[in-house]
């Protein structure tokens, strides 16, 4: 049986190891959590969930609800003009109630760096969200 490495554990396989890079084995991880009370937004809408620091490099993350979001499709990313950005999650109806669910697109949480300071919204990019509830979205990084 071969033993095979990750990128981020090449080093291992190598004489003398070489360690990896502390922010992709051992790093800390940082989180901004967001409550966001469900108020009929509509697809003209996008909520601002936060700024991770430039350096950082997005983690998949976390969103729940109390009340499904039915047809509502919500995307998560970058874009501050209220378009369908979704870096971080693509855009998707979400139904599930009470159940944290993970997300994250590959191409958002690879290994590269933020460049610079980088706000993220929930953008709501179908179908006005629920009238009432409670939204929880986390954000790992």
């Amino acid at each position: 049986m071969a033993i095979l490495y990750s990128t981020e554990t090449a080093g291992f396989g190598t004489s003398p190891v070489s360690p990896p890079r502390a922010p992709a084995y051992g790093g800390r991880v940082k989180a901004i959590r967001n409550v966001i009370t469900l108020a009929s937004q509509t697809t003209s809408d996008a909520i601002h969930l936060g700024v991770i620091p430039a350096g950082a490099i997005p983690l998949p993350g976390i969103i729940a609800t109390s009340a499904s979001l039915g047809t509502s499709a919500v995307a998560i990313g970058t874009n501050s003009t209220h378009g369908s950005n979704g870096q971080l999650r693509a855009s998707a109806v979400f139904t599930a109630t009470d159940t944290p669910t993970l997300f994250g697109v590959v191409s958002g949480i690879d290994d590269t760096p933020l460049s610079a300071d980088t706000p993220i919204y929930l953008t709501c990019t179908s179908a006005n969200l629920p009238s009432s509830g409670t939204l929880v979205v986390i954000l790992y990084y």
